[in-house]
């Protein structure tokens, strides 16, 4: 299934891929027209930029321009639940549209044995943001997948329960070089504040994002809420 898999991303298709965080919907980084997809499959609004994931820092160093800082937080949580934005090289091989236009990149190496493999088959960046409709929460397992895109989707590789079921912390860079915080994540602030000796800067929101999981609504669960209810005997 793995080798199935990664001809279909070769082919420009879509696949279902598990990371240690939350199940992504995956396509070549360097296809536009597939990547395209991932927008359209999501309802995503083509302005919210795309993570890139890559097999390793030698990898991501092909696609970003890494600063000190941004090396000691690779070299401490990768594989793992971190995405640094960073500035993009123009070399890389992931597409403006997978990037929103920005001249800044959205880059992890993710810490699973599934998407690690499929990584080493392809040998390209992927672009794989949650496989979820968005606004829904995002999906820590194959099924959660299958409910949301059906036969839209019919390639889901199995990894089970996703080990963390988190997003992953996003860290970014001001123009001076100080580290800003752009997503919470299953990594801390104070992680990464020990990390760099220093203190985090905060971005979170914006209507213009510049990193994944800035807009100001990120979850809509479907679900009903009562204000101020009383209980009548």
């Amino acid at each position: 299934m793995l080798n199935i898999a990664a001809q279909a991303l070769k082919n420009g298709e879509l696949i279902g891929m598990p990371t240690e965080t939350v199940y992504g919907l995956a396509a070549d980084a360097r296809n536009s027209t597939a990547v395209a997809k991932i927008f359209a499959l999501k309802g995503r609004p083509q302005f919210n930029p795309l993570i890139a994931h890559v097999r390793n820092l030698e990898a991501a160093q092909q696609e970003a321009e890494f600063s000190p800082d941004a090396l000691k937080l690779a070299h401490a949580f990768w594989p793992g639940p971190l995405t640094l934005v960073l500035p993009v090289k123009s070399e890389s091989n992931v597409c403006e549209l997978a990037r929103a236009g920005l001249p800044t990149l959205a880059i992890r190496v993710p810490n699973h044995p599934i998407a690690q493999a499929l990584l080493e088959a392809c040998e390209f960046p992927i672009a794989a943001p949650s496989a979820n409709i968005s606004g829904r929460l995002s999906p820590t397992s194959a099924e959660a997948v299958r409910a949301d895109f059906g036969g839209a989707l019919p390639i889901i590789l199995e990894g089970g329960n996703c080990q963390i079921g988190l997003e992953s912390t996003i860290i970014g860079f001001d123009e001076l070089g100080a580290p800003v915080l752009y997503r919470t994540g299953f990594i801390t602030r104070a992680q990464i504040e020990t990390c760099l000796s220093t203190t985090l800067q905060t971005q979170t929101h914006s209507k213009m994002p510049i990193s994944p999981g800035q807009l100001l609504q990120h979850y809509a669960p479907n679900a009903s809420l009562m204000l101020n209810a009383l209980s009548i005997n």
